[in-house]
């Protein structure tokens, strides 16, 4: 055989075993195998995945591609995500999604409404939406960041932490991997996933590529592993330690460095979405009525997707564009998510004697909905029952109406209404349905599971000086099973007294090892207090005391140090926005209800005596038009119908729903990070807090002022 012919013949073999084992993508870093789409799957929501089906949909359809710079742009952020799309297809989605939603969008609500308002209003919206579409790879990205960086600071602590007492790199990663929950920890997992497939030789190498993509906007993080990875190569045990201790250093100090800057350039932008997500809109409602009353163009729908569509779009759009500037901090996560046991304490349980009833909360939550949305709507039932102006089902007393129906003076047989105040305050049911709803569902969903992990907080809070005692106790060369006993009784009556106490109960009572003591899936001692940073500093003592119980006093010891250590660094991120976050907190729980319940009040008194003198007008129009009054025939055509106070409340109603809950969420992604439990603990809380304050204060304040303007009406006009 010729050399040329042995060449071809070695060329053809080699492409077919590429093609078969896939080593031709392994080159270009991609891989393609079964498990490895399995893990994607679980890393990735469900909702991305519908956005990279719309994404591809789209470039098939309309192929758009992005300038070169936008390109590389786009890049970086979908691998971020690890989502497969392309540039081209986002960018796509963002102009042909808008393009066919605008359309149809108006087309039907010409036929619905035969007004040009919406069509207009649909067409504007669709163009506005293109560029926040474009931007949504880099909001994922920059959602994937904070969610990330949540986690930096645990990671740090968990590898310096096995690093300690096993200087292996590997194994380090893996400890650290299994604790950390999504995004982080599988992100550690593709690290040594991508050594398991080839792509490269050692966790260093594909722990390097990782940390790549970090130098741009967490350095502290890259700097901490360096010296991890450069602990490795130190001579001696001494300065392997210091670099290790150095490495957790540089990143407490650090994350307090770039938090104090955050809070420092917090204030603005909070200042600026509180204006114009709270102040302004709600004070410009005071002079809508006037507006409306000259206008009769200006319809109750037009407020509405004004106040409930454009302007919560806008704030909640300002309060990510806040949140996604928020370097690394702590968060924490929804332990039912990792601990399947849990999952049954996000139901209501009822217990009758062993049997154990769970009921899901988004019943309860659909029942009260229910009931307060048929009581909300009931003056609009009524009035479809009997349509007639005049008819009152209840008699409230001289100047007060309870429907008040009556004819439009601007278009001749045509109804309008409710205006009466008996309405109004009904209308504050169908506010309370969406609010009470959404609170108690939040509430019931998160209550138990909440308890829980408060519970693992305190736990954690003296489980530095615990596990400083018990290393202590090892130190003096008593074995760990007696160890956890004479711990137990020192801390009496604590949360850490508690845990040990159920560690040397098992031992003693169960006959179980250590281990099992504290790791069994039953009753070990962790099924009561689900935290990491416990679990942790357990298989630290696990791992550690088969050294001996020198290695391990020194490894718990250390453990403590750094525990309290990470402590002190948290209080003093939580002193640095206390002022931010009470100021949010004053605004969901007192002012935005407040300010809003007043100017429902007053909105109806304006109302209220427009009404009358508009009917007043209207009454003496024909005594003008006979010469009787002059020039009073042309001033009655000045009020027109006004928009009831029914949909007026309403409107306003549900925008501060809207607000509450956008700005629980930005007030929650502040202070605790990307920590989904505590965010429905505070709407839960909040919806209802907030909602029932501004309920009461609209109550009292429409009363009062519709009361003074009927006797005034009533004195001065002789109006009924």
């Amino acid at each position: 055989m010729s050399a040329e012919k042995y060449e071809d013949l070695l060329e053809k073999y080699k492409k077919k075993l590429e093609k078969e084992l896939g080593t031709a993508e392994k080159k270009q870093g991609i891989v393609r195998t079964k498990e490895y789409e399995e893990f994607r799957r679980e890393l990735l929501p469900r909702h991305l995945s519908v956005y990279e089906k719309l994404c591809k949909f789209s470039e098939n359809v309309l192929k758009v591609k992005p300038d070169p710079k936008r390109e590389a742009e786009l890049k970086e952020a979908i691998s971020i995500c690890h989502l497969k799309v392309s540039p081209a297809g986002t960018t796509s989605f963002a102009l042909l999604f808008p393009i066919v939603f605008g359309v149809f969008a108006a087309l039907i609500s010409f036929l619905v409404f035969g007004s040009l308002f919406f069509p207009l209003f649909f067409l504007i919206l669709a163009v506005v939406a293109i560029k926040p579409l474009d931007q949504i790879p880099i909001f994922l990205a920059n959602n994937w960041r904070l969610k990330t960086s949540n986690q930096m600071v645990l990671c740090i602590f968990y590898v310096v932490t096995y690093m300690r007492h096993t200087s292996n790199l590997e194994l380090a990663v893996r400890f650290a991997a299994d604790h950390l929950g999504a995004p982080l920890g599988l992100d550690l997992k593709k690290v040594l996933w991508d050594v398991e497939t080839a792509r490269f030789e050692s966790v260093k190498e594909s722990l390097d590529n990782y940390l790549e993509g970090w130098k741009k906007w967490n350095m502290e993080f890259v700097e901490s592993f360096h010296l991890i990875e450069g602990s490795l190569y130190e001579g001696s045990e001494e300065r392997r330690l210091g670099a290790l201790d150095k490495a957790l250093t540089v990143m407490l100090e650090e994350t307090y460095e770039k938090m104090l800057h955050y809070a420092h350039n917090l204030k603005s932008p909070i200042t600026m979405l509180h204006m114009l997500g709270i102040i302004l809109p709600i004070l410009g409602l005071v002079i809508l009525p006037l507006i409306v009353s000259f206008m009769s163009e200006v319809k109750w729908y037009h407020l509405a997707m004004l106040y409930d569509v454009t302007l919560p779009i806008l704030v909640y759009y300002l309060g990510k564009t806040i949140l996604s500037r928020r370097p690394t901090g702590y968060g924490d996560r929804d332990i039912a998510e990792e601990n399947p046991q849990l999952k049954k304490y996000r139901n209501i349980l009822i217990r009758i004697g062993r049997l154990e009833i769970k009921i899901h909360p988004f019943w309860v939550a659909s029942l009260v909905f229910i009931v307060l949305f048929l009581i909300g709507v009931s003056p609009l039932i009524l009035h479809a029952l009997n349509p007639s102006p005049g008819f009152e089902p209840v008699y409230l007393g001289k100047g007060f109406e309870f429907l008040g129906y009556r004819e439009s003076q601007s278009e001749s047989g045509k109804v309008v209404g409710p205006y009466g105040i008996g309405a109004t305050i009904l209308s504050l049911f169908l506010v309370l349905s969406f609010a009470l709803s959404l609170g108690i569902y939040y509430s019931l969903r998160s209550r138990n599971v909440i308890k829980i992990r408060e519970n693992s907080r305190k736990l954690e809070e003296e489980f530095g000086s615990a596990l400083f005692q018990l290393g202590n106790r090892l130190g003096d060369g008593i074995p760990a099973e007696i160890a956890f006993d004479k711990v137990s009784s020192v801390m009496a009556g604590t949360m850490a007294g508690r845990f040990f106490e159920i560690v040397a109960a098992n031992i003693r009572r169960l006959g179980m090892s250590v281990k099992e003591a504290i790791f069994n899936p039953r009753s070990g001692a962790l099924v009561y207090f689900p935290s990491n940073i416990i679990e942790s500093s357990m298989k630290v003592l696990i791992v550690s005391i088969k050294k001996g119980p020198r290695v391990a006093a020194q490894a718990l010891i250390n453990v403590s140090r750094y525990i309290k250590e990470m402590h002190k660094v948290n209080e003093r991120l939580k002193d640095l926005l206390a002022d931010v976050i009470s100021s949010m907190k004053s605004q969901i729980n007192f002012l935005a209800p407040i300010i809003a319940g007043i100017v429902i009040g007053i909105t109806s008194m304006i109302t209220n005596i427009i009404g009358k003198l508009s009917s007043y007008m209207a009454s003496i129009s024909t005594e003008a038009a006979a010469g009787a009054a002059g020039g009073l025939a042309g001033f009655a055509g000045l009020f027109g119908d006004g928009i009831p106070t029914y949909f007026f409340q309403i409107i306003v109603g549900i925008y501060i729903v809207e607000i509450i809950w956008i700005l629980t969420v930005i007030e929650n992604g502040i202070e605790n990070g990307s920590d989904k439990l505590q965010e429905r603990f505070l709407l839960g809380r909040n919806m209802i807090r907030s909602l029932l304050l501004y309920s009461f204060v609209a109550l009292v304040i429409m009363v009062i002022f519709n009361a003074i303007a009927a006797q005034i009406m009533t004195s001065t006009l002789a109006v009924s």
